[in-house]
């Protein structure tokens, strides 16, 4: 369990109104690689978009995932069951995606699993953020729409334009800057033809953040708002070695928008020499190349902005009625 927006209490002559409090829950299904990363992005994120509001950060893990001995160690005491969301008392839920093995989602092993948080979110009312994969998972159990491949991993930080005036993006950037790290994608026509409401998008990225009306309040995000500042380096330098190793067919194109014009130019000249002769022995001119990058998080103050304004409607929502009679159990 992780307390956000700790502070020493002042006097209490001192206090005035006292400070709202929320549970936020983290459905944390990253590979074991991004586990312990994620888990620290989100504790960050919400810290320090909080504002005025106590935020306490609860752990839950779906079953039927894979763990390795370390992660397995790391999460001991700390994580609890995703069937033990019901009984949370929580006011809002964050759920990740995992690294797909299987074509389609609803082939992968954990989809029952997954399947039932989704149907507890609707029933009970909760108000749950869907992050990339887990949004892709969500839509398509929700109302049957597909993501679909694209012709080459999208990754980079793109500016999307606003597309609906929403209080999800109230105060935002001008230029709401997003991470999107992925092989697949949703298709705006398909999402809006089903009713969701598109908030931002970009040429080059596509659909960004939507809305979905219905029992719950659902954000969806196919970006990683999150994201530390070397994110999107740490995947790179994964994905060629990969490359190197003939673990992958295809050399990984550099993050758009992401470093610098020199590091672009380093990056192109490396990879031009490894795809004529892939070697592990190049990684080492790569890191080195990577180690004097130091992208910049441009995305910060977008990512701020949502996620504050994302508290303020789960505590709107926290105020109200829900259905807390729901268990999440398999039938």
């Amino acid at each position: 369990m992780i307390a956000l927006a700790e502070e020493s209490a002042p006097p209490a002559q001192a206090r005035s109104t006292p400070r709202r409090r929320l549970t936020v829950g983290l459905l944390n299904n990253m590979p074991d690689a991004a586990l312990m990363a994620t888990e620290r992005q989100f504790d960050e994120l919400l810290r320090a978009a909080a504002k005025d509001v106590n935020v306490e950060l609860r752990l839950f893990a779906l079953p039927g995932l894979e763990r390795g001995e370390r992660a397995s160690a790391q999460m001991a005491g700390r994580y609890e069951s995703a069937e033990a969301l019901a009984d949370a008392g929580l006011d809002g839920l964050i759920v990740t995606g995992n690294e797909p093995r299987a074509a389609d989602l609803d082939a992968e092993p954990y989809w029952p699993a997954l399947t039932r948080v989704i149907d507890w979110t609707q029933a009970a009312g909760v108000a749950t953020l869907w992050s990339c994969l887990a949004a892709h998972a969500a839509v398509l159990h929700l109302d049957g729409v597909r993501r679909r491949p694209l012709p080459a991993k999208l990754s980079g930080v793109f500016v999307s334009h606003v597309v609906s005036d929403d209080a999800l993006i109230l105060g935002a950037p001008e230029h709401f800057a997003t991470p999107h790290s992925r092989q697949n994608g949703l298709v705006q026509a398909d999402l809006t033809r089903r009713g969701y409401r598109i908030l931002t998008g970009s040429v080059e990225a596509g659909v960004d953040a939507f809305t979905r009306r219905g029992p719950a309040p659902a954000l969806f995000l196919q970006g990683h708002p999150e994201y530390d500042s070397d994110s999107l380096l740490r995947e790179y330098a994964r994905d060629v070695g990969r490359f190197l190793r003939g673990e992958r067919p295809v050399h990984p194109m550099t993050p758009c928008g992401y470093f610098s014009a020199e590091t672009e130019v380093a990056l192109a000249e490396l990879a031009e020499i490894a795809r004529a002769t892939p070697d592990p022995a190049l990684m080492p001119l790569y890191a080195e190349t990577l180690a004097n990058a130091a992208p910049m998080r441009t995305w910060r103050a977008s990512a701020l902005a949502l996620y504050r304004n994302w508290l303020d409607g789960v505590s709107r929502v926290a105020a109200g009625t829900r259905n807390s009679e729901y268990a999440l159990r398999a039938s």
